[in-house]
């Protein structure tokens, strides 16, 4: 079983919230801008994601002018 497959949390936390917030913009704004669906942007902004593509990851971060690790940030687990 990969990691992917397990139900655990991964730890990593998607700070899309802060940055829409910061840039005075709406998940729906993002959505039209980066051509992704509102559901799946906020399956991304809710943590619940298994998985981004390489391609709406430079979008997102294209569109909100940062970095992947403003928008995605790893929280270490307890052991």
């Amino acid at each position: 079983m990969s990691p992917a497959d397990t139900h655990e949390d991964s730890g990593i936390h998607c700070r899309l919230d802060e940055l829409l917030a910061a840039r005075g913009m709406t998940l729906t704004a993002l959505s039209e801008a980066v051509g992704v669906s509102v559901v799946n942007l906020s399956v991304l902004k809710n943590d619940r994601a298994k998985a981004i593509r390489y391609s709406t990851l430079a979008a997102i971060c294209d569109v909100l002018d940062c970095e992947v690790g403003d928008l995605l940030t790893r929280q270490r687990l307890a052991r």
